[in-house]
């Protein structure tokens, strides 16, 4: 008869399933620029009312993210995973009754939903961060994966429940939102049973970490943490690498509906799921890569990769096909930051703490998500009340170009902390 560790590093593998379903289902947040346009059809908003329910929804993510993470180092992730999905599912039903109001789905979709999904993300990723200490890369690369291909199973759904007759528009959003909710709250919940942690002190049978990481034993709190210059590089490269994707995730189905005259060959939907595939091969991809070849040389690549798209891609792109093939590159290297930024804290700061710790650095993906997307919104109003929207969207992408060559010179400074104070 097998040994009880040698049955737990078998019976780890079933803890890879259940984050990647319910990140799926959390992933439907990332769908939400398939409704800006029938918003601004049914009830006459801008480009700004469209975009801040996203925007806010992104900053009440984080603030699900550190609570959630805080409460999940204490009382384990299954409980919190479950309110998670509580809360997204009542955001989604009180959205379908109080969104006509631009300010009231604030609160509804991004303040309600945005927060269960924080609670729903963390808690898989800690708990894949302590079952698999060999694989951290690859695994949270898994799970946060299928945040990423979500838009390519819900965008299509979401927008064929929708519709396209302008008249039906007042009633076919607030049913589409119903459908979210109900889906996301069976779903959630029932993925969130699977969530457990491993005994402390378990690691798997024959592994011993790599002399970089022996210091991650240490276990480090936030406030060792925030003693560390470290925590800020991550944060700000965390910030700058967030804005490429977020801002395109935003900006996707505008953009092709834009080329809808004379180029467009997909619908806005269809874009953002072709999109949403490269963000999650990305995820999976960069995070695996990291494992082999280090976080920094994987963090310099992304950067690359991201600072190309925008420069060459998408800044000046005419047709369609260019576009999306922008769009594509952006969201591949984007999903790389949310792979790797866990594994980061957890090889820089420790296990133990990781739910709080990584809530912590994912302020700076909550913070990039709701002022940069919602600055560079107000450029385009700009430039489209000017007349020159293409000049607008060109404007947009050459300073996020600048952007990511910015945050590969802070990937460079990178290292592993020398001291840290343990719990």
């Amino acid at each position: 008869m097998a040994s009880p560790a040698t049955q737990l590093a078998i019976s780890r593998t079933k803890y890879a399933v259940a984050p990647i379903l319910m990140q799926v289902l959390l992933g439907m947040l990332y769908s939400w620029s398939v409704f800006r346009g029938p918003l601004a059809k049914a009830y006459g908003w801008n480009n700004v009312q469209t975009n801040d329910p996203f925007g806010y929804s992104i900053l009440a993510l984080v603030a699900g993210t550190i609570l959630g993470g805080l409460w999940q180092d204490r009382s384990g992730p299954r409980l919190v995973a479950s309110v998670g999905g509580v809360l997204i599912g009542l955001g989604w039903l009180l959205s379908a009754i109080f969104g006509r109001n631009p300010t009231a789905l604030i609160y509804t979709y991004g303040c309600v939903v945005g927060i269960g999904t924080g609670f729903g993300y963390v808690a898989p990723i800690a708990t894949l961060v302590k079952w698999f200490p060999d694989k951290r890369g690859l695994m949270v690369g898994l799970a946060v994966m299928g945040v990423g291909v979500s838009p390519l199973v819900f965008a299509p759904i979401i927008e064929r429940l929708i519709g396209k007759d302008p008249a039906r528009l007042a009633s076919t959003i607030p049913s589409t939102f119903v459908v979210i909710g109900i889906v996301s709250l069976v779903g959630v919940v029932a993925a969130a049973q699977f969530c457990k942690t491993p005994p402390s002190g378990w690691r798997p049978a024959g592994w011993q970490p790599a002399p970089a990481a022996v210091a991650a034993r240490e276990n480090t709190p936030p406030v060792g943490m925030f003693a560390t210059w470290q925590f800020y590089a991550l944060w700000l490269a965390y910030f700058l690498g967030a804005a490429v994707g977020l801002t395109a995730i935003s900006q996707a189905s505008p953009l092709v509906a834009a080329l809808a005259k004379s180029s467009a060959v997909l619908t806005g939907a269809v874009a953002l799921g072709i999109m949403s595939v490269f963000n999650g091969v990305g995820r999976l991809a960069w995070g695996g890569v990291s494992d082999r070849l280090g976080r920094k040389r994987t963090l310099l690549a992304m950067c690359a990769l991201s600072a190309f798209a925008c420069a060459f891609l998408l800044r000046g792109a005419t047709g369609f096909w260019q576009l999306l093939a922008g769009l594509s590159v952006a969201a591949f290297a984007y999903g790389g930051f949310l792979a790797l930024m866990p594994s980061l804290t957890a090889d820089y700061y420790g296990p133990k703490h990781v739910g709080i710790n990584y809530g912590l650095v994912f302020t700076a993906f909550g913070i990039s998500g709701f002022w940069v997307t919602k600055y560079f919104a107000h450029l385009v109003d700009k430039a489209k009340a000017a007349g020159h929207i293409a000049a607008g969207y060109n404007q947009v992408y050459l300073i996020l170009a600048g952007m990511m060559v910015l945050c590969a010179v802070i990937c460079l400074t990178l290292r592993p902390p020398r001291a840290r104070t343990a719990a």
